[in-house]
């Protein structure tokens, strides 16, 4: 929710960022280019940029601060440079004034490109479920939820069938075969388990094996479920359906092991916790995750989103320059809107002002 806030305590902060000379830093980047894709813009070009309550995406930010950022990809930020960066942050009371004078003062935006020169690109979302889950096998609870095997046993190029069947892991807990299929395609979640207590899983590690829809599976056998092939329709065919159901995601090989976090947060890729509809999923063989980056594009049901994000976590289908996931929280609400996003949309970096390209070390 926004805040109102008194016109001369944003006209003090104003004056305390000036009094501390903001726009001085202590270092700067190499003299490499700036790869070809970035286009340096000024803030007025960035769609709805003061219509957006930009306090959310330092809360964000404040997670990158906390992170062990690794320093890789095409896109690489100075480390030293971000780490002055942290050090000046507004503080959690300041205004959206403030903030934003901040992140003007300190960033600059440079509007992404595609290599084919074009400037838009696709935006879909995740969400962490919850999920029904015991702490043994039942007949409903059928499927294991496991964390990376700690006896040494490779998983990596094994598919799914032989880690469940070999039990190639460490059974965590347990839930419906069709829940835990979704649980390991959102990468996170939370399970409820038979006494009410709350469990919240991470992505731990993966496979490495390719991924294979499951709703495609179905199209081309020629079955389609009441409300076509969205995830929800899907997902309900086949849970009425089990027989069909293990068939079909066992023929997706692809497996996902996680690992139970406390507190309970939904954590990303940077190792820090997601924050709802202001972390974002990029790809991070481009970028360097932590960096800000402002996104232009539509929901589900057609609302403008314009907002200053961060890109915390990423993807096996997250790749491009302009491909991103947009973490809508957890549960049903989440779900909502999660499932049916997709759209195009424009996408801006920033970067911290003094930024010149920082050569990848890998």
């Amino acid at each position: 929710m926004k805040s109102c806030y008194f016109r001369f305590l944003g006209f003090m902060a104003a004056i305390v960022i000036s009094a501390c000379d903001l726009t001085a830093p202590m270092h700067s980047g190499d003299d490499s280019v700036v790869p070809s894709n970035l286009r340096r813009v000024s803030y007025s070009e960035l769609p709805g940029w003061y219509d957006d309550d930009v306090r959310y995406a330092l809360q964000a930010f404040r997670n990158t601060c906390k992170a062990k950022i690794q320093y890789v990809g095409r896109v690489v930020p100075d480390r030293e440079l971000v780490a002055e960066k942290c050090k000046m942050l507004p503080s959690a009371s300041a205004d959206v004034a403030t903030v934003r004078a901040w992140f003007e003062s300190n960033f600059q935006p440079y509007r992404i490109y595609n290599d084919d020169g074009t400037k838009t690109g696709t935006y879909t979302g995740y969400y962490s479920p919850i999920i029904p889950a015991c702490r043994t096998k039942t007949a409903e609870c059928n499927e294991p939820l496991m964390g990376v095997p700690t006896d040494g046993r490779n998983y990596k190029g094994v598919d799914k069938k032989t880690i469940v069947n070999n039990k190639i892991g460490k059974v965590l807990y347990w839930a419906n075969i069709v829940d835990v299929q979704n649980l390991q395609i959102q990468g996170s979640g939370n399970l409820r388990l038979e006494d009410g207590t709350d469990v919240k899983l991470n992505f731990a590690a993966v496979n490495d094996m390719p991924f294979k829809s499951i709703g495609e599976q179905l199209r081309n056998r020629g079955i389609r479920p009441d409300g076509g092939y969205s995830a929800d329709a899907v997902w309900k065919y086949l849970k009425k359906n089990p027989s069909l159901a293990r068939e079909v995601i066992y023929n997706n090989p692809r497996y996902v092991y996680f690992y139970e976090s406390v507190p309970p947060d939904v954590i990303g890729k940077l190792g820090t916790p997601l924050s709802k509809i202001r972390s974002v999923a990029m790809d991070d063989d481009i970028y360097t995750l932590g960096m800000p980056v402002y996104i232009s594009t539509n929901l589900s049901d057609g609302r403008a989103f314009r907002r200053l994000m961060v890109a915390q976590d990423t993807g096996s289908a997250i790749k491009g320059w302009i491909r991103a996931d947009i973490f809508f929280g957890k549960g049903d609400e989440a779900y909502k809107y999660a499932h049916g996003q997709h759209a195009q949309g424009e996408m801006f970096i920033l970067m911290p002002k003094e930024y010149s390209y920082v050569k990848p070390t890998r």
